[in-house]
């Protein structure tokens, strides 16, 4: 029987399911929505973004999915195309058991998305590991990119690594405990806001439901797998050369929106993106966690609507 927080959700995430073969048996998720007089259903699938309207592709992270951007969905499809993938392993998007997940695939994935649907004129919002993999198609698709919103996420290589992350890659101990207790995505909910005592049932439930099992949670312990402890580790040098390329998007319009009581991507992640991008406006939210887009739609929703006009 559905309960009602599972019933909620629902309604909150009302939106058409579309999805991108990766592989022969893989399939990625994504929402897509848009005023119908500009981009009618015949023309949705290629070439329907280019124009003058720029188009809005948000970009999530661990171990949220498209559910997160809801409200970015609903404020602008009525005036802008609006879309929202879900990474292999993630939301509504297939989770295999054996796939290579790591940063330079999720990138990839991206990318071949993004030229599938030959979207142009991009204004991309990026959160968490949704900062890396966003980033760094925007450097491969520097044509097709107008504009940038950057919430709390890193591009480089972690200058630190919270006692809570790194407890999750602790040896056989760690994965059993984002498989089998959903320790991961469970504790998400409750330890990445500051600005609210807590997340509506019905949110908690929107954003843990694709995770209901210990197979449907593979990519958020892939994804944990995947932060780079040592320069041994391959993702490390994928952000190191990201890094280096964060300077070819300095010439766009971007905004730096961060909860600056994030115990993750602290602060001083912030400070690294002002160093590198001089002329990126930063909006600091002193009371917000981790997960902006719960805590403070609203702020971001202003940021984005003066970028998009």
């Amino acid at each position: 029987m559905m309960s009602s927080a599972d019933a909620d959700w629902k309604r909150l995430y009302p939106f058409a399911s579309n999805f991108f073969q990766i592989e022969p048996s893989v399939r990625m998720h994504y929402v897509d929505e848009h005023p119908e007089a500009e981009h009618p259903k015949a023309d949705r699938a290629m070439g329907a973004s280019r124009g003058t309207v720029p188009c809005i592709v948000a970009v999530h992270g661990n171990p949220t999915w498209s559910f997160y951007y809801r409200s970015i969905i609903r404020e602008f499809s009525q005036t802008h195309r609006v879309l929202s993938v879900d990474h292999i392993g993630c939301g509504l998007s297939d989770k295999p058991q054996r796939y290579d997940y790591c940063l330079a695939q999720h990138t990839d994935n991206l990318v071949r998305w993004i030229d599938a649907l030959d979207l142009d004129r991009i204004v991309m919002v990026v959160h968490d590991w949704g900062g890396a993999i966003g980033l760094g198609a925007a450097i491969k698709r520097l044509d097709r990119i107008a504009g940038l919103v950057v919430l709390n996420t890193g591009a480089f290589p972690p200058p630190y690594v919270p006692l809570r992350i790194a407890a999750c890659r602790l040896p056989i101990l760690g994965s059993f405990a984002m498989r089998y207790l959903n320790a991961f995505a469970k504790a998400a909910t409750r330890m990445a806001i500051d600005r609210l005592d807590r997340l509506d049932p019905s949110v908690q439930a929107g954003l843990l439901a694709p995770y209901d099992s210990p197979a449907n949670r593979v990519g958020i312990d892939r994804f944990v797998q995947d932060i780079p402890l040592s320069p041994r580790h391959r993702t490390y040098r994928v952000l190191s050369e990201l890094e280096q390329d964060l300077p070819k998007l300095g010439h766009l319009p971007i905004r730096l929106v961060w909860g600056m009581k994030d115990w993750c991507f602290r602060p001083e992640c912030l400070r690294r993106f002002e160093a590198v991008w001089p002329q990126a406006i930063s909006h600091e939210l002193s009371d917000v966690g981790h997960y902006v887009m719960e805590e403070a739609p609203d702020e971001v929703l202003g940021v984005l609507r003066k970028l998009v006009g």
